[in-house]
């Protein structure tokens, strides 16, 4: 097969474009890396470079042992974990319905999904941290895990149901002639069919979770409860002054679970995005 002069140049075009965007993506994190080896007098130079002339692990140190960085991942990583396996619990059942029913509820609750997201979460949060206090729910990962549940639910929910729409009737039609329920259908014929959706659905809530830093800072009081993205914010000083070094280090360390997960769920990933693209 011969290739046009045309198409070659316009392949080696798109080969260029999809390399700057590599490299504008990742070079932040290339950066931030660079800065985390760096000592305090390289900071402060005119003209820095990218490889550090004298790399150090001191930031490193200091990340881990000064502003209790792994005692605030802990928590992190609980709150993460319980909104990712809380919300994605919630939001199958209430997609399928979505997805299946046609009908006012339905086109009730996909607007109301719509709806939710354009309220911006500032002209909320007096009123959700009195109902907490209530509740006797603040200062508690229990308390910002169903906030985030419940911010996080109306994506996961429009996400879940373009998954469900994707497949086939006939499946559930099969099952049910069969003499299988409603829940036994989801149970055992959807939900295995929606792994790769359920999985990208739960990364998002999880990764969500683990950045969010607004309600925390406004739910959370002590520092034993203190989540990641707070204690990330520790290392700017009272005067406006960031300790550049360290909160580097920190940043790359709490960026690296995100990092993995996306390595180790790739294919899932990859299958989940296209399942979700399919209509039935």
């Amino acid at each position: 097969m011969i290739v046009s002069p045309r198409r070659k140049t316009a392949r080696t075009a798109q080969y260029v474009a999809l390399g700057c965007y590599l490299v504008f993506l990742g070079f932040p994190l290339l950066w931030m890396l660079s800065v985390s080896f760096k000592g305090p007098r390289e900071l402060v130079e005119l003209h820095p470079h990218l490889i550090p002339s004298q790399a150090t692990l001191q930031n490193y140190r200091d990340a881990l042992t000064q502003n209790d960085l792994p005692h605030s991942a802990w928590n992190s990583t609980k709150v993460a974990t319980a909104t990712a396996i809380l919300t994605t619990l919630v939001g199958l059942p209430a997609a399928y319905v979505l997805a299946r029913q046609k009908g006012l509820i339905a086109r009730l609750g996909l607007g109301w999904i719509l709806l939710s997201q354009m309220f911006p979460l500032v002209l909320i949060i007096i009123p959700l941290f009195l109902l907490l206090r209530q509740l006797h729910l603040t200062n508690s990962h229990i308390g910002l895990v169903f906030v985030y549940m419940v911010w996080t639910l109306p994506f996961i929910l429009w996400m879940l149901q373009s998954y469900v729409r994707g497949i086939p009737r006939d499946l559930e039609e099969a099952a049910m002639v069969d003499g299988a329920g409603r829940l036994y259908v989801l149970r055992t014929v959807i939900a295995p069919l929606l792994a790769p959706g359920v999985v990208v659905t739960a990364l998002f809530a999880f990764i969500t979770s683990w950045n969010e830093f607004f309600l925390a800072l406004v739910l959370l009081q002590t520092p034993d409860k203190t989540t990641l993205p707070l204690r990330l914010a520790q290392f700017v000083g009272i005067e406006g002054i960031p300790r550049l070094g360290p909160l580097a280090a920190s940043a790359l360390l709490a960026t690296l679970p995100s990092l993995l997960l996306f390595t180790i769920i790739q294919r899932w990933l990859t299958r989940g995005l296209l399942s979700g693209a399919v209509k039935g």
